[in-house]
């Protein structure tokens, strides 16, 4: 059964379960205040039925009219004002919930943000961002709350009519077990396995789309638009015949329970009029109130179905959360602690970056291995090795966005994961591939540091050699670079990355490859560009070939985790017969 399997998923549960614990007092509130909606909407409906009733016999007193008046307008005010607090309480709750949860998961991704695309389809993502998270929201919203809220009326109303006639209160009884239990389980047997159909083809629909898209270019190179077109659409048809039945199924469902309320009514108003039909004084006056009184409860207990019905989506989403979690939670939590406990932690002097002994793989391989290395002040060294042999890894370990297994990565003997943001002031970066955000030349400096100053901006400019270039745009800092950059060039784009990293005054920069895919022009230019105004600066130089290495003191090259090669260029180039290998294959000889 699938509400079982989500009672099972949720008592091993460590995404959900924790929160309904952590936040109980304002779901006991909201609970609360939605029996409260319904006990209103039922007494409004209970008084108006005994008031027209009444209305249409001459009264006694006229106290009798103007009583149920009286609480006809309470009720009537009493439901719309309980149904708007139990929405802000409820939602309150629920937005509480689930940013905390949206936080975990980024926290969670960023664990492993460097092997993402190894470990996860940007498709499986897009699910689990966009589908699970909201499925742990309507969790609450449309399963647990509701169901809570059903089954505390349910208690009222047996008692209440129990007053009246315990046969009647058992039948009434049994008729909304009906509702509660045995048409939400025909629902889960017949749309189950159409609801994991439509599961399935949205999941692949999301990595199919993702994927193709990353490579619409590729369709358009080779001519096949019409066979992806042809291909998704099919995707598209066959999720829509699937939700087509889930629809007819739902409306068969809910036509199912209004008749069902139907002969509730219908029993209601034989047992009043047997009950208050014989009685002398005006008893018949209640049998309108009792049938009206059935009618608000239909909103109670019809959505139940389909909160059952959904538990099957809650369950795996659960699952998928719970799963990507595993074996991270210490993480998690030294993270939250060290966050907690989280100084400013200023570095004087000039920098001294030590990697000691340093450890680190997964999926039981090691990417680097008992790696040592260290850069002194001012020192420029150039890092070389096949691809995958960690250059880049080493990279995001020295910003300390991942943690060794074992060793340490220090900057004047602190460990670089200490620093947290702060990092960004002791080491800037230029990656493959800049991004320059969709706004003005000066926004996108002032990223760098955002309360730099135009003469300060023009300065850094001038130096990378751009300032001539935007002075002559029309809006000189104020032009928009456009989506990614698209009005630069890619040398253009990696000069207004070290003008970035120059503004930001960082004393260690990293260079991860910046001149992929430059023509040789232009990456010549560039290198000698970099060098000239990183001068003064301490440089790692990620790079796979050995174009301007002339310019670095050290040479060292990555292989299986160790350092082989270690050593000047120009030792090397007349002392290392590999090395001299390299730099002919560079220049295109060997």
């Amino acid at each position: 059964m699938k509400q079982i399997k989500l009672f099972q998923t949720l008592s091993e549960d460590s995404w959900v379960r924790p929160f309904l614990a952590k936040y109980r007092r304002p779901l006991f509130v909201a609970i609360f205040l939605g029996v409260c909606t319904f006990i209103c909407a039922t007494s409004l409906m209970f008084t108006s039925g005994y008031l027209i009733s009444k209305s249409a016999t001459r009264p006694e007193n006229i106290l009798l009219i103007y009583i149920p008046i009286v609480m006809t307008r309470a009720f009537g005010i009493g439901r719309p004002v309980f149904r708007y607090f139990e929405r802000l309480v409820s939602h309150n709750w629920v937005l509480k919930m689930t940013s905390k949860l949206r936080l975990r998961l980024y926290r969670l991704l960023e664990i492993d943000a460097i092997f993402f695309k190894h470990n996860h389809q940007t498709g499986d993502m897009l699910g689990l961002l966009s589908e699970d998270i909201n499925h742990i929201q309507n969790l609450y919203l449309r399963t647990i709350f509701p169901t809570l809220v059903a089954w505390s009326v349910y208690v009222l109303i047996v008692i209440f009519l129990g007053f009246f006639s315990i046969p009647f209160a058992l039948l009434m009884g049994l008729m909304l077990l009906m509702l509660m239990v045995v048409l939400p389980i025909w629902s889960i047997v017949v749309n189950g396995a159409r609801q994991e159909q439509e599961k399935q083809i949205k999941r692949q629909l999301y990595t199919d789309l993702t994927d193709n898209v990353l490579g619409v270019s590729d369709w358009i190179f080779s001519g096949q638009t019409d066979n992806y077109l042809n291909y998704h659409q099919h995707s598209a048809k066959a999720l829509n015949d699937v939700q087509m039945e889930l629809n007819a199924i739902n409306r068969k469902r809910v036509f199912i329970g209004e008749l069902w309320f139907g002969l509730i009514a219908l029993l209601t108003l034989i047992w009043a009029g047997l009950t208050f039909g014989g009685q002398a004084g005006g008893a018949a006056n209640w049998i309108a109130a009792f049938v009206l009184a059935v009618f608000p409860l239909i909103d109670a207990y019809l959505p139940l179905s389909l909160a059952a019905e959904e538990t099957n989506r809650y369950n795996d989403s659960l699952v998928h959360l719970n799963r990507l979690s595993e074996g991270k939670d210490d993480i998690l939590d030294n993270q939250a602690r060290e966050l907690t406990h989280e100084t400013l932690i200023a570095l004087q002097g000039p920098l001294t970056v030590e990697v000691k002994e340093l450890v680190f793989g997964y999926d039981n391989q090691r990417l680097l291995d008992d790696l040592s290395i260290t850069l002194h002040p001012g020192e420029k060294i150039a890092l070389l090795g096949r691809s995958g042999s960690g250059k880049s890894t080493l990279a995001s370990i020295l910003r300390g966005d991942l943690k060794p297994l074992s060793g340490e990565v220090t900057i004047n003997q602190v460990p670089v994961h200490m620093l947290g943001d702060g990092i960004a002031h002791y080491i800037g970066f230029i990656e493959q591939n800049p991004h320059l955000f969709h706004t003005t030349i000066a926004n996108n400096l002032r990223l760098a540091r955002a309360d730099a100053t135009t003469t300060e901006m023009w300065d850094v400019l001038e130096r990378v050699g751009l300032k001539q270039l935007v002075e002559s745009l029309d809006d000189g800092l104020e032009t928009l670079v456009g989506e990614s950059g698209t009005r630069f060039s890619g040398g253009e784009r990696h000069r207004l990355a070290l003008a970035r990293v120059l503004l930001q005054q960082s004393p260690i920069i990293i260079l991860d490859e910046p001149t992929v895919g430059l023509d040789p022009y232009t990456e010549q230019q560039l290198l000698k560009t970099f060098f000239e105004v990183l001068e003064n600066k301490t440089v790692l130089w990620i790079t796979h070939h050995l174009q301007g290495i002339v310019h670095m003191d050290q040479v060292l090259f990555i292989e299986s985790g160790h350092i082989t090669i270690n050593g000047t260029p120009a030792e090397l180039s007349q002392t290392h017969p590999h090395y001299q290998r390299l730099l002919e294959m560079d220049r295109g000889i060997y």
